[in-house]
């Protein structure tokens, strides 16, 4: 679900539209025209932004290896 806002609404309503960000996509227009979109962040995002484990002393790269690392030494491979 999208809604479409106006700039200057989201100007006078900034607030609101921040929280309904974190379960829909907002379309912000100006003068009839889509400029921008205020979404949730994505994970890679959060990590490059050090809202992540080790507060951005590893790349989201190094997360999704380590992620990897740590879920075959839990699973056995079956050949």
């Amino acid at each position: 679900m999208s809604t479409t806002i106006t700039a200057t609404e989201l100007k006078s309503n900034l607030g609101l539209y921040l929280e309904r960000a974190a379960v829909e996509e907002i379309l912000i227009s100006k003068n009839g025209k889509p400029v921008a979109v205020l979404t949730k962040p994505k994970e890679e995002m959060l990590f490059k932004l050090g809202k992540h484990r080790g507060k951005g002393k590893h790349s989201y790269g190094d997360y999704k290896e380590e992620l990897a690392r740590g879920l075959s030494e839990k699973y056995e491979s079956i050949d």
